[in-house]
């Protein structure tokens, strides 16, 4: 190994916007194109609005407008407005900022006065306004250099903040936001502040019964055991019932903060009630059998909280106060009170509740031979199939924590696997490997993912058959051709997913993989086209009869030619579940009984695309 000096000179010390550019990882995360709603251009939104609702969780202000098109952002609140001769101060020196007075911001998300420098220095434009009786001062940067200091001036707008940027396109590569990632995210802070008003590129957003009605979206009545149990006290709300999926579903929040990873206090609401359903009913019931099919969101205000990471998306504080209680024992005592004055009060409910929780001791009980089974049939069948290309850093050669870059393609065939494996990034990227379609599980119970090799031998190559806490990969690309079998085998393992495994969809674990059509190239150029457009645009680009080859698989596809398909330049369609979206009744359109409303859809939507072909 080649010596290096170390001495002074070796030692930098980077300014604040150098240090963020250099390390943006640490403020925001993964930075992503935005296919992913946890990408680093949602956290640049989030700590923008976040600043927004702590004006309002502090009594000012109860309207938030919000403007986001292809590449520009504008958030405009109706609060106090930035103090006039600290605006400049407040967006551009590090840990500065109003939060540190406890008195102001008791209950903020925000303590550390970075989010909003994070926000200039990754943005190619940033402009900060602020309005305060009369008055007005503008700031405008580029990548957290100061371009313009405005001179104060007079005006007769409203109180508040203005902000507008628009990420810096040489670090979030061909980024574009999801409006149905913004919508959900917008939608979260409508339910966790009653009162507040929210227009989203001027829809509106509103909520009256909190996390009642988050609940109330995410579900349907006859989707339902029993009614939801809607629990409110001072700084704690909770609502849940149980349904009929698989799994466990929560939702999170922290001073008005979707903790999307959970925490102390999700920890401390899972363990309470089990421990109150117990004392309850006077049974030691099996905690997974009391859990099973939960839905249910909860809410707490802590002061000060520790968050696991600047992105906050993990709770790590154990108390909700510097003189309060432990966070488990605050919302252990709540529910021990709330919870079972409910039950006793609702016996209709604690009848229906104790029966979905019997159902799940039973379901368990005899799946626990078949598991055992399925579990001894994986193990073995691992020491020889081929079936899984691991990476290296699930196979212990790479040593640092790469666990956000993880991908897994699954796709079918040999000859397709066969590329996609020669040309993936080892350290980073697995292969698993159909044989055939799968089989629609539509309508199946659970048994039969121990029961089918394909389903047995995938759940545990992604670990989730105890759940996602410990999923493997943070990216399942469903990488099929684009062709009439690779559509039906995206929609069978789609079904797989969302019968069994719900939470892979809904916490934005799984992708289409877009791979080209067309190949156009001429002896200077080479140019891959994802479509008919695209083809068109080459041809005129390369100009006279350049050399088109239309792909009809990815076997097809070399090694060298999907290395680019499946690196930096990847295009990937996130598989996004709309709140209102319920996946039983989805999943019986599309994959149930050929009923005549489908019928009708395929061919109304196939005179359409026809109609379309004419017109051209």
């Amino acid at each position: 190994m080649a010596k290096s000096d170390y001495d002074e000179s070796s030692i930098r010390s980077l300014d604040w916007k150098e240090h963020i550019r250099l390390r943006p990882g640490m403020y925001i995360g993964k930075l992503g194109d935005g296919s992913a709603m946890d990408d680093g251009i949602y956290v640049l939104v989030k700590e923008i609005i976040d600043n927004s609702i702590d004006e309002h969780v502090m009594g000012n202000g109860k309207t938030i407008d919000i403007s986001i098109t292809d590449h520009k952002v504008l958030v405009r609140d109706f609060g106090r407005g930035i103090p006039l001769g600290k605006v400049i101060d407040c967006v551009s020196k590090i840990n500065t900022g109003g939060k540190y007075d406890s008195k102001a911001f008791q209950k903020a998300v925000g303590l550390n006065g970075v989010g909003t420098k994070a926000v200039n220095a990754l943005s190619g434009y940033f402009k900060v306004q602020s309005v305060r009786d009369g008055k007005t001062k503008i700031a405008e940067f580029e990548r957290g250099v100061i371009l313009k200091d405005h001179k104060e001036g007079k005006t007769t707008e409203e109180n508040g903040t203005i902000i507008s940027f628009t990420p810096d396109e040489t670090i979030f590569k061909n980024y574009r936001f999801i409006p149905e990632f913004l919508e959900n995210q917008i939608k979260n802070y409508a339910y966790l502040n009653a009162g507040l008003t929210l227009y989203y590129n001027k829809q509106k957003f509103q909520s009256k019964n909190g996390l009642l009605d988050l609940m109330t979206e995410k579900t349907t009545e006859d989707g339902i055991r029993y009614p939801i149990i809607h629990l409110k006290g001072e700084d704690i709300e909770v609502a849940f019932t149980h349904g009929d999926q698989y799994g466990e579903e929560y939702y999170a929040f922290v001073n008005g903060q979707h903790t999307t990873q959970g925490g102390t206090h999700l920890s401390a609401f899972r363990e309470a009630m089990v421990k109150t359903v117990r004392e309850f009913y006077k049974k030691d019931f099996d905690a997974a059998d009391v859990r099973a099919s939960i839905i249910a969101a909860i809410s707490v205000r802590v002061q000060e909280p520790v968050f696991e990471s600047q992105t906050k998306t993990k709770l790590g504080s154990q108390n909700v106060g510097p003189d309060g209680p432990t966070v488990k024992m605050f919302i252990n005592d709540f529910l021990k009170k709330a919870l079972d004055d409910f039950l006793h009060k609702n016996p209709t409910v604690a009848d229906a509740l104790q029966k979905k929780i019997m159902q799940s001791e039973r379901e368990r009980k005899e799946m626990a031979g078949i598991k055992k089974l399925a579990n001894e049939r994986a193990k073995k069948a691992n020491l020889h199939n081929k079936k899984l290309r691991d990476c290296r850093f699930h196979l212990g050669e790479e040593s640092d924590d790469k666990t956000l870059e993880t991908t897994l393609f699954i796709t079918e065939g040999d000859s397709a696997s066969g590329s996609l494996t020669k040309s993936r990034k080892v350290e980073t990227q697995a292969v698993f490997s159909l044989r055939g379609k799968p089989l629609n599980c539509y309508g199946l119970t659970k048994k039969v993912v121990y029961e089918n090799e394909e389903f047995n031998l995938l759940q545990h190559a992604l670990n989730i058959e105890d759940g996602i806490e410990g999923l493997r990969y943070n990216r399942i690309v469903v990488a099929t051709d684009a062709d009439v079998d690779g559509m039906h085998i995206r929609l069978l393992l789609l079904t797989f997913f969302l019968q069994f495994f719900p939470d892979i969809v809904r916490n934005g674990h799984v992708f289409i993989l877009e791979t080209p059509l067309f190949r156009v190239r001429n002896k200077q150029k080479t140019m891959y086209c994802y479509n008919e457009e695209e083809k068109q645009a080459a041809m005129k680009e390369l100009g006279a009869k350049p050399e088109i080859t239309r792909f009809k698989g990815l076997g097809e596809i070399s090694p060298g030619e999907f290395e680019q398909f499946i690196g930096d330049r990847m295009r990937l369609v996130p598989v996004f579940l709309k709140s209102e979206t319920n996946i039983q009744k989805m999943l019986e359109y599309f994959m149930g009984k050929n009923t005549p409303d489908r019928q009708n859809f395929i061919i109304e939507n196939l005179r359409v695309e026809l109609d379309d072909l004419v017109d051209a």
